[in-house]
């Protein structure tokens, strides 16, 4: 799997919201400055947010970017679905909609069953746990092993 730099971004921004204590907006340009994210480019990353119900705009003096919904109710997997679109496609197609020809209809049960392996963690960890810096068990075990460090 290939992260994109807006899910990436998109996720770093929501961080940067929901780990504000204070419960105020933050600008895009502070978010952008403070994690390193150009600035127009996050901008549109936010309007993907706002359309999807993560997070909302607030105009004026005190304006900014601030979470629609709780941290705790918004999942990796639901960022990366507002900005990228589905977890896993083929050509642009969910697996479910790919054919293939008798010899390589295989692959599909393959690429099913990546898109539930990567259900597995991303629907798993919240935006809440991420700026808590709490992940779930299931997650923090996944990467127990040395090997999962290993790019093979």
């Amino acid at each position: 799997m290939r992260v994109s730099a807006k899910s990436d971004y998109a996720l770093r921004a929501l961080i940067e919201m929901a780990g504000r204590t204070d419960g105020k907006a933050v600008s895009a340009e502070e978010i952008g400055r403070v994690q390193d994210i150009p600035t127009g480019f996050l901008q549109s990353i936010l309007a993907d947010l706002r359309r999807a119900g993560v997070v909302m705009s607030q105009r004026g003096q005190s304006g900014g970017w601030r979470m629609a919904r709780d941290a705790a109710g918004v999942s990796v997997a639901d960022v990366i679905r507002a900005v990228d679109g589905p977890l896993v496609s083929v050509y642009g197609l969910r697996p479910e909609a790919v054919e293939y020809n008798e010899s390589a209809e295989v692959l599909q049960h393959v690429w099913i069953a990546a898109r539930r392996s990567l259900r597995d963690v991303f629907e798993q960890v919240s935006i809440r746990e991420l700026a808590d810096r709490d992940l779930p068990s299931e997650v923090t075990e996944r990467t127990a092993d040395e090997d999962a460090w290993q790019s093979h």
